[in-house]
């Protein structure tokens, strides 16, 4: 992992992407708590970025930490950069550090494939069968569920099943039940706002391919 402390071209593009007004604590829920003119320029002002960055800056910033890598996550999934899928998915896996699997699920939510519910389907394997190890289960069950839906599949079905993983992770962890769809649907706002600020990344793009 890249420290920003101590490493100059990660520090360029933080400055450039990642806190020009504290974006990286924005993405997520926050983003509904923005009022109409806020959030216009919120989105303009993500679209731009996710139009700037290169892959190479954005594999830099999946090597920084959390505020970086969620950033990224976002980044990616405005631009709909579907290579970075592995990584993603690798990342997700690991789970090497708080905050930034949301974003990691947002990016794999708007991709929107079977490989994409392939990797979030191999994050639940492992941990729902580790109730010792709480990080981002509900959100990924929540945004495969949202993936179900979109595809018209069933992958999720198997973790919520009476008595299966999902029931037994929470009897594990000794807490109240979660109910799976209000994270799809938390899933679901989140991916309309991609949306939102892909249609302001759109005109960006277009003018690259046509130049």
């Amino acid at each position: 992992m890249r420290d920003v402390r101590s490493d100059p071209e990660l520090q360029v593009l933080v400055r450039r992407f990642v806190t020009p007004d504290r974006r990286y604590s924005r993405l997520g829920g926050s983003v509904h708590r923005l009022g109409p003119v806020e959030r216009s320029a919120f989105v303009r002002d993500l679209a731009q970025a996710a139009y700037e960055i290169t892959p190479a800056e954005l594999g830099i910033l999946f090597e920084g930490g959390w505020r970086e890598r969620k950033t990224a996550a976002w980044l990616v999934a405005v631009a709909h950069r579907t290579e970075f899928r592995d990584l993603i998915g690798r990342l997700l896996l690991a789970s090497g550090g708080p905050y930034a699997g949301a974003a990691y699920c947002v990016a794999l939510a708007k991709f929107g494939t079977a490989a994409d519910a392939e990797l979030l389907s191999a994050y639940l394997d492992h941990y729902l069968s580790r109730p010792d190890l709480a990080y981002d289960q509900p959100i990924v069950l929540g945004t495969l569920l949202y993936l179900d839906g979109v595809l018209g599949s069933e992958s999720a079905s198997r973790f919520i099943a009476p008595g299966g993983p999902w029931d037994r992770w929470l009897e594990a962890r000794v807490v109240a039940a979660l109910d799976p769809q209000n994270y799809q649907q938390a899933m679901q706002q989140l991916c309309a706002f991609v949306d939102e600020t892909a249609e302001a990344f759109a005109p960006l793009n277009h003018g690259r391919q046509q130049s």
